[in-house]
């Protein structure tokens, strides 16, 4: 009974969050750059408008930005937000625990492994997230909490948890490499920097028309 009643409350925020206009992704940010030049950004979404899903941003050693993508669906919306070069739909095999990711994919394959998530456990309103975190995060991290996306919709970055990377694993386009090293500003698909430190980030990002 308990649980019908809590479908039931998820649903109804689930219908008024989109009555709003707003849409919600709950998942990790998980990025590094490696000594070949490369820069990888991946997107691991366990809760989505449109379901549960992964991509790769890949920043190439010469800046051409590429997106790796599981479906031509999700690359248009995808890529309507953030700028790339190139898009590749290609099919994903991902492994992944608590700690660590790995994908596998016709381009190559990358693995993420972080340590303990240093949790954020209280929320924070959208005005909070994009006036007072923004100066700390430009400052620690060099990257921005909120801004507009290539579409003209408004974006919040709500950080929930940060987890320093302890290794990775690099396979592309005969590139190979395990040393990780920092984020370089040809890294940039939106209106934000990755952080510039490898790091695993829990997030729920918030998409919303310019006017709310």
């Amino acid at each position: 009974m308990g649980s019908n009643k809590e479908a039931k409350e998820r649903g109804d925020e689930q219908m008024s969050i989109a009555m709003m206009g707003n849409e919600i992704f709950k998942g990790r940010v998980i990025s590094s750059g490696f000594k070949t030049g490369d820069m990888v950004v991946i997107g691991d979404w366990n809760d989505s408008p449109h379901g549960a899903f992964t991509n790769l941003m890949w920043a190439k050693p010469d800046g051409t930005r590429v997106l790796i993508t599981p479906t031509e669906e999700l690359g248009e919306f995808v890529s309507s937000l953030y700028s790339f070069e190139e898009i590749i739909v290609s099919p994903m095999e991902i492994k992944r625990t608590d700690k660590s990711i790995e994908i596998n994919c016709n381009t190559g394959r990358v693995s993420m492994r972080w340590g303990r998530t240093l949790p954020i456990p209280f929320s924070r309103p959208r005005w909070f997230i994009a006036n007072i975190e923004a100066p700390f995060a430009r400052l620690f991290f060099g990257t921005k909490t909120h801004g507009i996306t290539r579409n003209g919709l408004k974006e919040w970055y709500h950080v929930r948890g940060l987890s320093r990377m302890k290794s990775v694993e690099l396979e592309l386009e005969g590139r190979s490499s395990n040393q990780m090293t920092s984020m370089a500003p040809s890294a940039c698909f939106g209106f934000s920097n990755p952080p510039r430190m490898p790091l695993s980030v829990r997030v729920d990002s918030h998409i919303a028309a310019a006017e709310s």
